[in-house]
């Protein structure tokens, strides 16, 4: 039996901060007790972690990240085993990635090929979402078959047609399916039909210029589609799990089914939160490193983003993480906005952020572990394995050092992408150990893991309904 004791740290979770050693054996949380007290004393282990003036955290939970996804003609540029290694280092010990269905293809090619990208590759455990994109007789049935399997959320999309899209009616019959075997919908909420026209029409007016990504992907028509899916859910009796909520018109929505007594939910991602317009406007084409969808949208909506994850009208804070290089994959839109591939890279600096928000007096430090780490898992039926400290727990822990002072940049982070979204922000707060089933991944600001470690993980159905 191995065990590894960490001494002298503020345990915090969702619920409670205490100061508290906690013991680790073969892996698992065994327990924990109030630092200085016999029954910590006692305590004996092959390893011993000083986090004394430290925080000693769950690890994170991102439950939308995009490693090796197709799109536009490209591959996003972080692997399972780069793009892992580097939500080690950011303090994130699972993500939940997305397989995807292709048209006339099963949901079970779309899964046997992401778990055969995956495998064997990733520094942290992991899990998958499947996205849906091509509703069917078929694809209906099998649905209820990856539920039981722990395949237990699907994604559909009400943008992008020709690629990922689907009408109310494969929408409304997804959401039927799930109502009945515990799945929960995922929604892309973007009215991507009018969102084709706007396109069309700006390029005819020579509007191609990064900015007109943003301009063209409307608020109203997040909202809109955000009122649609909400509707749809409620027609079909089932929960609803709105991703990269960007507008606070799309929050609006959200916030009134809530009150309705819905069980609605709404993710919102770092860039929302921190970025803005004014970083798709940057010349030179630089604005190309910030087209994602939904867009960035005015500074103005931050303040309701901030607002409905204190509320909890916005419950998850995911990276969407979905990196393309500035060179030779978002040069690809030079003179056509539209062709620029569309994701920022992200899964290092979550947790990071998310604590200067903490230091910013956006957030509580509860709240920062209930967001990032211990409501995504209840989302997506990993709690408590995941998501908190407590016994039974997998030994999922970060070290963190909350005086610490950093820089962001891409000479620094460890995404396999040659800019960094938030080059030159100065944040307080660092990830110095983490842990992931009680192995050092990193250990005082090395890598210490190694691609394989991370394992694959079944859930169970959504433990988050009203």
């Amino acid at each position: 039996m191995s065990r590894t004791v960490i001494r002298g740290g503020l345990v915090v979770t969702a619920s409670d901060e205490i100061h508290a050693d906690v013991l680790i054996e073969d892996g698992r949380i065994a327990a924990l007790a109030a630092t200085g007290t016999p029954a910590a004393d006692a305590w004996t282990a092959e390893r011993t972690i000083d986090a004394t003036g430290k925080y000693v955290i769950p690890g994170g939970v991102d439950a939308h990240t995009h490693m090796e996804l197709p799109f536009g003609g490209t591959f996003a540029s972080d692997t399972f085993e780069t793009g892992t290694r580097a939500a080690a280092w950011g303090g994130t010990t699972t993500i939940i990635d997305f397989a995807v269905q292709s048209v006339g293809h099963s949901l079970r090619e779309g899964l046997d090929a992401w778990n055969a990208k995956a495998d064997g590759k990733c520094a942290i455990d992991y899990a998958f979402h499947m996205i849906v994109s091509d509703v069917n007789q078929d694809t209906l049935k099998e649905m209820d078959l990856l539920v039981e399997e722990g395949v237990t959320s699907f994604k559909q999309f009400m943008a992008y047609p020709g690629v990922f899209y689907s009408d109310d009616g494969q929408i409304l019959r997804a959401m039927q399916r799930s109502a009945e075997n515990g799945g929960l919908i995922m929604m892309h909420a973007e009215n991507g039909i009018a969102i084709d026209v706007l396109v069309e029409q700006a390029l005819a007016r020579g509007e191609t210029d990064p900015r007109f990504h943003g301009e063209v992907r409307k608020e109203l028509l997040e909202a809109e589609a955000t009122h649609r899916a909400i509707k749809l859910a409620q027609v079909a009796g089932a929960p609803l799990y709105v991703v990269h909520v960007s507008a606070q018109q799309a929050v609006a929505e959200l916030a009134r089914a809530r009150d309705e007594g819905l069980n609605v939910f709404g993710e919102t991602c770092p860039q929302y939160l921190f970025l803005s317009t004014d970083n798709l406007a940057e010349p030179n084409f630089e604005g190309s490193k910030y087209v994602c969808s939904t867009p960035l949208r005015p500074r103005e909506h931050q303040a309701a983003l901030w607002r409905g994850l204190r509320t909890n009208d916005l419950q998850v804070v995911s990276t969407d993480h979905c990196p393309f290089c500035f060179v030779g994959q978002k040069e690809l839109g030079r003179g056509d906005f539209s062709k620029i591939p569309n994701g920022l890279p992200g899964v290092e600096n979550r947790m990071d952020l998310l604590h200067q928000a903490v230091v910013d007096g956006h957030i509580s430090r509860r709240r920062w572990i209930e967001i990032a780490c211990a409501t995504p898992a209840r989302m997506f039926g990993l709690y408590p394995k995941k998501g908190t400290i407590a016994p039974g727990a997998d030994a999922d822990i970060v070290i963190y050092d909350p005086h610490a002072e950093q820089v962001m940049s891409v000479e620094t982070h460890h995404m396999n992408v040659d800019y960094s979204a938030y080059e030159g922000k100065r944040v307080t707060g660092r990830v110095e150990t983490v842990l992931s089933r009680g192995e050092l991944v990193i250990t005082e600001r090395e890598f210490t893991g190694r691609a394989g470690h991370g394992a694959y993980t079944p859930r169970s159905t959504c433990q988050y309904l009203l």
